[in-house]
């Protein structure tokens, strides 16, 4: 398997690079951002380290920009950065996990092998069926090129419904995964917010991207209705 080390501190590189391949792998190594983000694009690796701190264009740039371009390689980011804001940055911006400087070397490569395990499935970091687009970063929500204000609970539902989009949830389904586990109200609730979102995101568009199909659940069209 091949990995990509993105990282610009010349001796951690080296490490990484000579512990890495003592353990079976092909390590190419990149110490700018842009050299990153071109050998990413142009080359199939199982997983990529990625410095957040680089000349050029930084780690989270880079991340940003593979996902934009629909590449979906597991991205493990390291920094010396440990503020929790840097962490939800990188995941924000595509990451698929963590780690900060200095780190064991062991749980590097269990880190690395969990990404592996799990492969390059689509993560996008902004959520889209046919002109809806929903960015759990930013918590903004469009239709074509109306932005779409919505509640903190609306666009829990909406962002799961985007999450399963083409596939039948239930209102269960909902409630276990945006409500807290304490909640004991009717699963009912789950029908006015869908109305709410409807009464916004499809009626005012002459659409229908949010489906019921009685007795089992809901729906979001994959085409966006």
């Amino acid at each position: 398997m091949r990995v990509l080390v993105v990282e610009d501190e010349k001796r951690l590189a080296e490490g990484l690079k000579r512990g890495l391949e003592a353990e079976g792998f092909a390590v190419d190594v990149a110490s700018t951002g842009t050299d990153g983000l071109w050998m990413a694009t142009e080359n199939d690796y199982s997983v990529i380290l990625l410095d957040i701190m680089l000349p050029g264009m930084s780690g989270y740039r880079v991340c940003e920009r593979l996902r934009a371009a629909e590449n979906w390689t597991p991205v493990l980011m390291l920094t010396a950065k440990d503020g929790e804001w840097d962490q939800v940055e990188a995941l924000d911006t595509g990451a698929d996990d963590y780690l900060t400087k200095p780190f064991s070397f062991a749980i590097l490569l269990a880190r690395m092998r969990a990404l592996i395990r799990r492969g390059a499935a689509e993560r996008p970091a902004v959520l889209e069926a046919g002109d809806i687009r929903v960015d759990p970063s930013t918590r903004q929500v469009t239709r074509g090129a109306e932005r779409i204000e919505v509640t903190a609970r609306e666009f829990a539902v909406l962002e799961y419904l985007m999450r399963r989009k083409g596939d039948v949830v239930s209102k269960r389904d909902i409630i276990d995964n945006v409500w807290d586990d304490d909640f004991d109200g009717e699963q009912n609730i789950v029908e006015v917010y869908v109305g709410h979102l409807r009464n916004k995101l499809d009626r005012p568009f002459g659409r229908n991207a949010i489906e019921t199909l009685r007795g089992a659940g809901y729906r979001l069209a994959s085409h966006g209705g």
